[in-house]
């Protein structure tokens, strides 16, 4: 099963250029929610400070290092355990962020269903819907292709997690909309979910400066290593 994005795979930036376009726009280091237009965001200028440099550092990795890396990741997919009955939700990269869609691909070949997110409305979780190569993909409320509402709502048991930057402590600084922290608390309430964040090395820091709402990664996977956070 090789994933596509009308053509394309998910996690590849190629097919987000409307979602890259949109995201380019964000004024990463004001005060304001950047995914929330309208609502003031508690980050600190420090928080913001450490996206902006670790955004800086990612954005500076060359093409072949990108594609090197996202074939290296995808080598890490047993990392977990799967079965028939295992979905994981992978996510379409924006920007310079990582391609998951080798990874997705290899979780796919060990036998887990795989989806996708789509934000439905502001300050709400994630939905996921299932994806095969043949589901029809729309651009979603940030011009990210999605599942259409024709693809099935499912509930994942693994979810890779984008991210700005992380530390070994299983804390991640995301973009500031709080999406996947909301995703996974929600998740978490009903059964046992394994957060994945998957991101270039440079982006490790020594603190995420977590906060009360913020969601631990259960393991992080860079082109590097393998860091397993379940023990903590």
């Amino acid at each position: 099963m090789v994933p596509t994005y009308l053509g394309r795979s998910p996690g590849s930036s190629a097919t987000t250029a409307t979602a890259a376009s949109h995201f380019e726009s964000l004024e990463l280091g004001s005060p304001w929610n950047p995914l929330w237009p309208g609502a003031r965001i508690p980050v600190s200028k420090t928080k913001i400070e450490l996206r902006t440099e670790a955004f800086a550092r990612r954005d500076a990795l060359s093409a072949g290092h990108r594609a090197a890396a996202a074939q290296a990741i995808a080598r890490h997919a047993g990392c977990v355990e799967i079965s028939a009955s295992t979905i994981v939700a992978g996510f379409s990269a924006i920007r310079s962020e990582i391609d998951v869609s080798s990874l997705m691909q290899a979780f796919g070949a060990r036998g887990a269903s795989l989806a996708l997110p789509v934000a439905v409305e502001r300050n709400q979780p994630l939905i996921f819907r299932a994806w095969t190569k043949e589901t029809r993909l729309v651009r979603g409320m940030y011009g990210i292709f999605e599942p259409s509402s024709d693809a099935e709502e499912v509930e994942p048991d693994i979810v890779l997690v984008p991210l700005a930057a992380f530390d070994r402590r299983g804390h991640r600084i995301g973009y500031g909309g709080g999406y996947y922290d909301r995703t996974l608390s929600h998740l978490r309430k009903s059964k046992k979910v394994v957060a994945i964040g998957v991101a270039f090395a440079v982006q490790e820091i020594d603190d995420a400066m977590r906060d009360a709402h913020d969601e631990p990664l259960d393991l992080v996977l860079t082109e590097n290593e393998i860091i397993d956070l379940r023990s903590l």
